[in-house]
C-alpha cells in the first residue's frame, strides 16, 4: 500500500492507495500550520478509522509514504529561514544584491528591493581563482578562508552556502572549503554550488544554492521530525518526498537539495492530473489546482507537465527543473475586500486553516469565496467536509454584509455574486496568460478541476475563456496527495558544457552524457529502484547565437553518425524554438550550453492499477460506475469533500470510470452560474474589468518591447553582415 500525504495551506489531504486495488481511500483534516506533523498524525488516524483500522494496523500495511510538504515554501515566503553566512570568490560578495542587473519584474514601478538572503556583513570573500576554461588561477588560501569562517561562526550563522567562480567547470576549491567548513562548523547546514547546481550562470547557482541554505535547516529539520515521529506509531515504510519536477527522492536527498522542494504540493496536483490525463487519452489539459489558500495552474501536453528551468519564488531565482506552476492568490479561503477606489478585490491573503473563513465559526471575520459560494445556496452544510465542520450561513452573511455589501450598496446575494465573479476572471486571467505566453490557445484545452474549491467556479472559467469541456475526477478533492501515490522517483542532473553543435567533437558529449547517465541510475538505484525500472531522458539547453536565454530541447539517439546527429539535433532545435516563439532563425549558428538528464524509475510497490477515476469514503461523485448519469445545468452536485456547480445551459454525466464530464455551451447570462441580472450593480462589473484591465495591460506592454526589441535585434545584426560584406 501506498500513502500520500499533501500539507496544503489550509487542509491536510491524505490518499491510501493498496495494491491491486482499483479505489483510493481519501481522508482530509485541518492543517496545523505551527507544526504540520501534527496535522499529519491526526490524517493518518483519521484515515485509519475510514478504512476500519487503527494506526499502527494502517502503517504495518504500508509500503511507502510519499509527502508533499509545504514547509520549505512558508519558510522562504514567511522569512523565517536559517542565518545564512556565504562564502564566495574574493570581490564578489555583492552579486546576491545586483542580482542580473534588472528587475525582474520590469513594469512593475512599485516593485521593492529583494531582501537578500544573507545580509552583507554576512556575506564574505575568500582569495582563490578558476578561470572560464576550468584552469587554476589563484590557489584557495586555507587560511583566509579559516579566518572568514571564524568570523561567521562568531555572528552566530547556521548555515553556510558556498559559491565560488566557475566551480561547474573545477569544483576542486568548492570542495575544499565545503570540508573546511563542516570540520569548523560541525552543526552547520552546508550547501555547495557544485552540487546543488553545477552549471553555467553565476546569479542562477548564487541565487540556488543561498536559497538551498536558507530554507534547507527548516525542512531537514521537519523531515527528520516527521520520521522519527510516524516511526514511534508503528511505521517501518521509508517515507519519500515529492519534489518541484513532480518526481519523488528520499528524505536524505530532499534534507540535502531542500530547494527543490519548494513547490513541493502544488507538483503532485500536476503528477495526478497528468496521471489521470494518461488514462483518458487526454492531450491537452489546463489542470486548475484550487484549494483553499491559492489557485495552481498548469498546463499539460502528452501526459506530462511543463517543465521549467528557471522559477522564481519570494524573488529569488530557483534553475532546478520544476514543474511550470503559475501560482495565484485565489482559493476558497481568500478574502475578499473593497479597495480605496471602491473595487472589489479577492485575495491573495487568505483566511488559512486558522481561524477560516468567517463560516466556520472559529473567530473568522472577514468574508471569503466559501462564505460568498454558503450565501448562494452552493454548499451543503450538513456533508462539508464529511461533515467534521458546521458551516453558519449567518455568520458568512454577516462578514460580506459589513466589508463588501454595504460598502459598495448591495444586497448580500449581489456582493457574493460578485465575490465568485471577480475570482472567477482572475484565474481566467491567470490562464490566459500562462497558455498564450507559451504560444498556445488555451481554448483547445480540457479544463481539469481539483481541489477542494475548484468545482465551484470551473464552469464559470471554461466559459470566461471560451474552453469546452471541464473534467473533475472524482479523487479531485485529494488529487495531489493521489498524485503522489502514482509518481516515480526522479533526479535530475545538469552539466554546462557551452559549446558550438557545429563544431563541437561530438565523442566529448557523449562521454559527457554516458557520465550523466550512469549517476542518475545509481542515484535513483540507491532511493530503491531496480535497474531494469530506471530510464533515463537526455535533453540540453540551447539558444542561437545572439540570444542570451536558452530552450531545453531533447537529444536525438547519441548512437547516430556525427553528420546526421548534428543534423537532427539542430532540427529538434529550429523545431523547439518555433513551437513556442513561432518562427525559427534557420541561419544562425546553435549554442549547446548544458547538458541535462533525468533519471525516473519506478519503486517496487504497484500503483499503475490503480484508477484516477475511482476514490471512496466521500471524495467520488456518487455516481455509479455501471450507468452513467446525465444532467442538464444549473445544478449543483455536492458530495463529503467537493462541491460542483454545473452553469444553465452546460451538460453533465458521468463516465464508466465515474469522471464528471462537462459540457460547456457559450452564454451571455447563465443563471446556473447564479447570475443576478439587471439587478446586479455596476461595482461588480468594473470590479471584473478593472482587474481584467490590469492583466491586459501588462500582456501588451510586454508584447510591444518584446517586438521593439526584436526588430532592434534584426537591425542590428543586418547593420553588421553589411559591414562584414563590406557594404
Amino acid at each position: 500500500m501506498r500513502i500520500g500525504i499533501d500539507v496544503g495551506g489550509t487542509f491536510t489531504d491524505l490518499v491510501a492507495m493498496a495494491e491491486g486495488d482499483s479505489t483510493p481511500v481519501a481522508f482530509k483534516t485541518p492543517t496545523t500550520p505551527d507544526d504540520p506533523s501534527d496535522g499529519v498524525l491526526n490524517g493518518i488516524a483519521g484515515l485509519a478509522s475510514v478504512m476500519g483500522l487503527d494506526t499502527s494496523e494502517l502503517l504495518d500495511k504500508a509500503q511507502v509514504i510519499i509527502h508533499g510538504t509545504t514547509v520549505a515554501t512558508n519558510t522562504l515566503v514567511e522569512r523565517k529561514g536559517a542565518t545564512v553566512g556565504l562564502i564566495t570568490t574574493e570581490g564578489f560578495r555583492d552579486l546576491l544584491e545586483i542580482r542580473e542587473g534588472l528587475k525582474e519584474d520590469r513594469y512593475n514601478l512599485r516593485m521593492d528591493q529583494v531582501e537578500p538572503l544573507a545580509p552583507r556583513y554576512l556575506r564574505v570573500g575568500v582569495a582563490e581563482r578558476v578561470d572560464a576554461d576550468g584552469k587554476v588561477r589563484r590557489k584557495l588560501d586555507i587560511d583566509g578562508l579559516k579566518r572568514q569562517i571564524e568570523y561567521l561562526k562568531s555572528e552566530g550563522v547556521d548555515s553556510v552556502a558556498i559559491c565560488f567562480l566557475f566551480s561547474f567547470l573545477n569544483p576542486e576549491h568548492e570542495a575544499e572549503a565545503e570540508r573546511v567548513v563542516r570540520e569548523m562548523l560541525p552543526d552547520a547546514y552546508v550547501s555547495a554550488s557544485h552540487v546543488i547546481l553545477p552549471q553555467i550562470k553565476e546569479f542562477d547557482r548564487l541565487s540556488t544554492t543561498s536559497l538551498n541554505a536558507y530554507v534547507g535547516p527548516s525542512l531537514s529539520n521537519y523531515l527528520e521530525r516527521l520520521n522519527t515521529r510516524i516511526t514511534q506509531v508503528g511505521c517501518s515504510a521509508p517515507l519519500f518526498v515529492i519534489q518541484s519536477n513532480g518526481g519523488i527522492a528520499t528524505v536524505k536527498d530532499s534534507s540535502e537539495q531542500a530547494v527543490r522542494s519548494i513547490l513541493s504540493g502544488p507538483a503532485g496536483g500536476a503528477a495526478g492530473a497528468a496521471h489521470v490525463a494518461r488514462q483518458l487519452g487526454e492531450e491537452r489539459i489546463i489542470a486548475l489546482d484550487m484549494g483553499g489558500t491559492s489557485a495552481d495552474i498548469t498546463l499539460i501536453e502528452n501526459g506530462s507537465p511543463h517543465i521549467t528551468g528557471e522559477k522564481f519564488e519570494s524573488g529569488w531565482k530557483i534553475a532546478v527543473p520544476t514543474v511550470d506552476i503559475h501560482t495565484l492568490g485565489a482559493g476558497g479561503g481568500s478574502i475578499a475586500r473593497v479597495d480605496e477606489g471602491g473595487v472589489l478585490r479577492v485575495g491573495p491573503t487568505s483566511a488559512g486553516a486558522d481561524p477560516g473563513p468567517a463560516c466556520y465559526g472559529q473567530g473568522g471575520a472577514q468574508p471569503t469565496v466559501t462564505d460568498a459560494a454558503l450565501v448562494l445556496g452552493l454548499l451543503d452544510t450538513e456533508r462539508f467536509l464529511g461533515g467534521a465542520v458546521r458551516l453558519d450561513i449567518a455568520l458568512a452573511a454577516k462578514a460580506i454584509r459589513t466589508a463588501i455589501a454595504e460598502p459598495l450598496s448591495l444586497s448580500v446575494e449581489e456582493a457574493a455574486e460578485g465575490i465568485l465573479r471577480v475570482v472567477s476572471s482572475s484565474i481566467a486571467e491567470g490562464i490566459r496568460l500562462a497558455s498564450v505566453s507559451r504560444g498556445l490557445d488555451p481554448r483547445e484545452f480540457a479544463l481539469m478541476g481539483f481541489g477542494g474549491a475548484a468545482g465551484l467556479i470551473a464552469t464559470r472559467v471554461a466559459r470566461e475563456i471560451g474552453i469546452g469541456r471541464v473534467l473533475i475526477p472524482p479523487a479531485g478533492p485529494v488529487l495531489s496527495a493521489f498524485g503522489m501515490t502514482a509518481s516515480d522517483l526522479k533526479h535530475d542532473l545538469a552539466l554546462s558544457h557551452p559549446c558550438s553543435l557545429s563544431t563541437v567533437y561530438l565523442d566529448n558529449l557523449r562521454a559527457a552524457f554516458a557520465t550523466l547517465i550512469e549517476n542518475g541510475r545509481a542515484r535513483i538505484r540507491d532511493a530503491g529502484a531496480a535497474d531494469s525500472d530506471i530510464s533515463v531522458h537526455l535533453s540540453a539547453d540551447m539558444r542561437y547565437l545572439d540570444q542570451i536565454y536558452e530552450v531545453t530541447v531533447d537529444v536525438p539517439n547519441l548512437n547516430l553518425s556525427d553528420d546526421d546527429l548534428r543534423t537532427r539535433w539542430a532540427e529538434n532545435m529550429h523545431e523547439r524554438f518555433e513551437q513556442l516563439y513561432a518562427y525559427r532563425q534557420q541561419e544562425q549558428d546553435i549554442r549547446i550550453v548544458t547538458l541535462r538528464a533525468s533519471a525516473i524509475g519506478r519503486l517496487p510497490v504497484d500503483a499503475e492499477r490503480a484508477d484516477a477515476a475511482h476514490s471512496r469514503n466521500g471524495s467520488e461523485a456518487d455516481a455509479p460506475a455501471d450507468s452513467p448519469e446525465i444532467t442538464t445545468g444549473p445544478t449543483v452536485i455536492n458530495t463529503d469533500y467537493n462541491t460542483v456547480a454545473i452553469g444553465e445551459g452546460c451538460f453533465a454525466s458521468f463516465d464508466s470510470n465515474g469522471i464528471l464530464r462537462i459540457d460547456v455551451q457559450p452564454a451571455t447570462q447563465a443563471a446556473g452560474d447564479a447570475e443576478v441580472g439587471e439587478e446586479e450593480r455596476d461595482a461588480v462589473t468594473l470590479s471584473v474589468v478593472g482587474n481584467r484591465l490590469e492583466s491586459i495591460a501588462i500582456e501588451m506592454m510586454d508584447v510591444m518591447l518584446r517586438t521593439a526589441l526584436s526588430q532592434i535585434l534584426n537591425a542590428s545584426r543586418d547593420f553588421s553582415t553589411a559591414i562584414l560584406d563590406g557594404q
